[in-house]
């Protein structure tokens, strides 16, 4: 099988672009800037989803749904937020379609305007606040821990598969609670949760920190994120959870009875992760010859290709792959037999290995005489012939090694494009010549951060929540600074 990937050194975008594709994991859809998410794209999704609803399980929280729809006025409720997604809104304003009079198909009827339009959701704190306020009276019915997978709406005018798309799929917490101390514990548990997901299981190393205000999510007090490095040294922005303290409670008149008797306004969080983190996946991992995917969110993490020239051949091999699979599905692992006979075994190894699984059994007649099986790893290329006995212990072990090995591999080349700068043009250069995280002293001022992104195209990622307080001067204004922020291109 041909793979015709463009090499991800010379045009990275397209090699992105056409590896999504030609993996079979999205395509454009008739409708601009949608995606339609094939059955093998959104296998690996589902795998990111139950492992992460699973963790939102184990501290607390149950799923709801809430509705796609939203009033126009909600919006207008809390000012910052509104003015944050009023650029990027879809809206409602008919429910109605007739015939068209000179029978050029359908057109809106103009009778049938609604007398409130309603937004599409860009996300739900507004439908969900104004929801709470009917759920939450004391301090009994605190802390309420909800959360929502869903799609949303935000209108984009450029795209990309999984990055950027007008339509997304994601999960949104919503909580309430009685003190602020409590909602702000909330948020950072919940980006421990994204952190802990993003490295055991997606194999991504990330920085945590706090946006800027400039960056901040629109309503927010503070937002808290995680940061990954792609392989063309851009970041991306992996996960985010905010503490809302008490503005959407007051913008829907949220308030609860405390202990002692007296009203008081609800403190608030919101968090998401959207399947962004697809893209992540596959930028962080994946090579000229396609997909790499982590064992723990693969669909396939070991498949079995038969190599035979007759029906004889074949029945025996898949006898034995039988046995092969049964111990490994003992020991939880999902496999795979392609005993297909419209595809040459080479036809197989190209495809399985452009879909990023894991691990690769060769089996033919004279492994059934040798009682051994080649192993192919997709991580490193490399290839083994082993024996039959133990081979369930030997794969599970292998997988365990291929999972640690793809995290250290980009944690390594993580650390080695973190760089330090002291001026201005240290910075210019080395994010022209090397890209990656640049660590530098900035004064704090919104003016200067935009004056960054203006001239170079970088932003402040964040300002790490694990930095050291470290005294020195801004690379621009020279002004006092007490520590260093990240900064990088992103998308």
């Amino acid at each position: 099988m041909s793979k015709g990937l463009p090499k991800m050194e010379d045009d990275y975008s397209s090699w992105y672009n056409e590896l999504v594709k030609k993996a079979d994991l999205a395509e454009n859809s008739a409708v601009r800037g949608c995606m339609i998410v094939k059955p093998y794209g959104f296998s690996i999704w589902e795998k990111m989803q139950s492992a992460i609803d699973k963790m939102f399980k184990e501290t607390g929280h149950t799923n709801a749904y809430f509705p796609l729809f939203i009033p126009k006025s909600f919006l207008s409720k809390e000012a910052d937020h509104v003015e944050g997604f009023a650029k990027e809104c879809a809206v409602v304003t008919h429910y109605r379609l007739k015939n068209d009079e000179n029978g050029q198909g359908v057109v809106v009827d103009p009778e049938a305007r609604l007398e409130e339009e309603l937004i599409v959701r860009p996300t739900s704190e507004t439908v969900i606040w104004s929801t709470y306020k009917n759920w939450i009276q004391s301090y009994r019915d605190l802390p309420l821990l909800i959360n929502q997978w869903a799609n949303v709406v935000r209108w984009e005018m450029r795209t990309r598969l999984f990055l950027r798309t007008t339509e997304f799929l994601w999960q949104e917490g919503h909580t309430a609670h009685a003190t602020e101390q409590e909602a702000i514990e909330e948020a950072s548990k919940m980006l421990e949760v994204y952190t802990d997901f993003a490295e055991n299981f997606m194999a991504v190393p990330v920085i945590k920190g706090v946006k800027t205000e400039s960056e901040r999510f629109a309503g927010a007090v503070d937002t808290y994120c995680i940061e990954a490095l792609m392989q063309d040294g851009k970041a991306l922005q992996a996960g985010t959870s905010h503490f809302l303290g008490q503005n959407f409670a007051k913008a829907f008149d949220v308030k609860f009875s405390n202990k002692d008797g007296a009203l008081d306004y609800v403190w608030g969080t919101s968090w998401g992760v959207t399947t962004r983190l697809m893209g992540a996946l596959i930028m962080v991992h994946s090579d000229n010859n396609g997909l790499v995917l982590p064992p723990k969110l693969a669909p396939d993490q070991v498949v079995i290709v038969p190599i035979f020239k007759n029906d004889d051949q074949l029945k025996a091999l898949s006898e034995k792959a039988g046995q092969i699979m049964e111990k490994l599905r003992d020991r939880g692992i999902t496999v795979k037999l392609d005993d297909r006979t419209t595809h040459k075994p080479g036809w197989k190894f190209a495809e399985y290995e452009l879909k990023g699984v894991p691990l690769r059994i060769a089996l033919g007649p004279r492994d059934l005489e040798n009682n051994t099986v080649e192993l192919a790893r997709r991580d490193t290329l490399t290839k083994e012939v082993v024996p039959m006995d133990g081979i369930d212990e030997h794969i599970q072990n292998l997988l365990e090694d291929i999972q640690n090995n793809l995290f250290e591999k980009a944690r390594t080349y993580r650390d080695q494009h973190i760089t330090r700068v002291e001026t201005y043009q240290d910075f210019k250069d080395t994010l022209e010549e090397k890209g990656g995280f640049i660590l530098a002293h900035w004064d704090g001022t919104a003016e200067t951060e935009q004056k960054i992104k203006e001239e170079t195209k970088a932003t402040i990622r964040c300002i790490p929540l694990d930095g050291e307080m470290e005294s020195g001067k801004c690379i621009i204004s020279g002004k006092p600074s007490k520590q260093r922020v990240y900064f990088a291109k992103a998308y």
